[in-house]
C-alpha cells in the first residue's frame, strides 16, 4: 500500500483511538480518585481527571498494531514505553517521590542502553563526527532520555500545551524524515503520536476536560526522545547534534533556563516555581488560550528553523543559527533568567494597563 495512504490510515485510527478512549478513561481516574485538584501553584479551579495520558498511550498502540514499523530495537523500545506509563499512572495515582519517579525513567532507559540502542556518534559543527566511547555514551544516552522526558512532563502546565508542543515537534521530524534522508518508520511513529495527541486535543484544549497527568507527559517525553535517537541522531549529517536540540527548543530551554534561573536565586533545583514560559505570559495578561497559541507559534518556529538548518547550506545555516540565539536571548528573557527573575516578561509581550481593562469589560 502506498506509505501516504498508510500514514493517513494510521493518523486517522490513532486519533478516533484516542478520541474515544478518553470517555472510559475519565471514569476510571474519577473511580480511582486520579483527580488533579486546584491549588495555589495552578492555574485550573475545577477538580479535574487526570491519567488522560492513558487514552494517548491506547491511540498510539492502535496505530502501531496498524501500521508495524520495520524499526530496530522494536520490542525495547515498547519494553520502556510500558515502564514509563507505568511509572506516570503510580504518580497520578500516588503522588510519588521524584526519586521513585526517577528510577522508573532509569529503568525505561537501561532497557534501551541494554539492547544496544544508544547514541554513540555525533556529528558536531564546527568539529565533524566525534565517535563516544562506550562509557560517555551510555551517560549521554540516559542524559538525552530522561532529559527529554522531564523537559516535556516541565512544561505541561497549561491546557493543551504539551500535547500540542510534543505534536508540532513531531511534525518537524516527520517531515524531515521524509525530506532529508528518507526513514520510513520514524515517520511512522511519529504519525501514530502525531494522531494520538490531536484525538486528545478535542478534550484537552482549553477548557479541558481532562489532563494527561505524567502518564501521558512522561510517555510523550520519553517516546520523543526515542524518536529523536534513531531518528535525528542516527542522520549522519553536519548538524545532526544540533537539529534535535531546535526541533525540541521549547521544552529544552524551558528546562535548562529553569535550572540556571534557580542556581542563579539560590533555591533548589527540583523546587516548581511560576517562572515557566507559560506562567510568565499569562503573567503579562494574556488569556490561557492565547498563551498556549503563542507557544505552538514559538514552537513551530523553531520546528520550521531545524528543517531550514537541515537543508541549506553552511552560510544559510550560520543566518540561521544567529536567528536562533536571538529567540534563545528573548525566551531567557521571558523565563526570568535575565536579570535574575526580578523582571517577569519583557516590553514584547507586557500589555499596557489600558490594554488590561479593555480585556475585563
Amino acid at each position: 500500500m502506498n506509505i501516504y495512504v498508510d500514514i493517513m490510515i494510521a493518523i486517522v485510527l490513532s486519533m478516533a483511538v484516542s478520541f474515544i478512549l478518553v470517555f472510559p478513561v475519565m471514569k476510571l481516574a474519577v473511580k480511582w480518585k486520579m483527580m488533579d485538584y486546584p491549588e495555589m501553584r495552578k492555574i485550573h479551579k475545577e477538580i479535574t481527571p487526570r491519567m488522560g495520558g492513558l487514552a494517548i498511550f491506547g491511540g498510539a498502540v492502535a496505530g502501531m498494531l496498524y501500521i508495524r514499523p520495520d524499526l530496530p530495537y522494536l520490542i525495547p523500545i515498547c519494553i520502556g514505553a510500558f515502564i514509563i506509563v507505568l511509572t506516570g499512572l503510580l504518580d497520578d495515582r500516588y503522588q510519588i517521590r521524584p526519586l521513585f519517579k526517577l528510577l522508573g525513567q532509569v529503568a525505561a532507559a537501561g532497557v534501551l542502553i541494554f539492547s544496544g540502542l544508544k547514541i554513540d556518534v555525533l556529528s558536531i559543527p564546527f568539529i565533524g563526527m566525534v565517535s563516544l566511547s562506550d562509557p560517555i555514551s551510555i551517560i549521554f544516552t540516559f542524559v538525552w532520555i530522561i532529559g527529554i522526558t522531564n523537559a516535556i512532563n516541565l512544561i505541561d502546565g497549561l491546557d493543551g500545551l504539551a500535547a500540542g508542543v510534543s505534536t508540532i515537534s513531531l511534525i518537524s521530524i516527520a517531515v524531515m524524515a521524509l525530506a532529508i534522508e528518507p526513514q520510513v518508520a520514524i515517520v511512522y511513529l511519529c504519525v501514530v503520536l502525531i494522531g494520538s495527541n490531536i484525538g486528545f486535543l478535542f478534550h484537552n484544549f482549553h477548557p479541558a476536560s481532562i489532563y494527561m497527568g505524567d502518564t501521558g507527559s512522561l510517555f510523550l517525553g520519553y517516546s520523543m526522545a526515542v524518536i529523536s535517537m534513531v531518528g535525528l541522531f542516527k542522520n549522519v549529517t553536519l548538524f545532526s547534534f544540533v537539529i534535535p536540540i531546535i526541533v525540541l527548543a521549547i521544552p529544552v530551554f524551558d528546562t535548562l533556563f529553569s535550572i540556571v534561573r534557580r542556581l542563579i536565586n539560590k533555591q533548589k533545583i527540583m523546587m516548581p516555581d511560576n517562572k515557566h514560559i507559560h506562567y510568565q505570559i499569562l503573567e503579562a495578561g494574556f488569556s490561557h488560550r492565547t498563551t498556549v497559541l503563542i507557544i505552538y507559534a514559538f514552537s513551530a518556529v523553531f520546528g520550521l528553523l531545524a528543517l531550514l538548518f537541515s537543508l541549506t547550506s553552511f552560510g544559510i545555516s550560520l543566518i540561521i543559527t544567529f536567528i536562533i540565539l536571538f529567540l534563545l536571548h528573548l525566551f531567557a528573557e521571558m523565563t526570568g533568567v535575565v536579570y535574575r527573575g526580578k523582571r517577569p516578561v519583557i516590553g514584547l509581550f507586557s500589555k499596557t494597563q489600558r490594554e488590561k481593562d479593555r480585556d475585563k469589560s
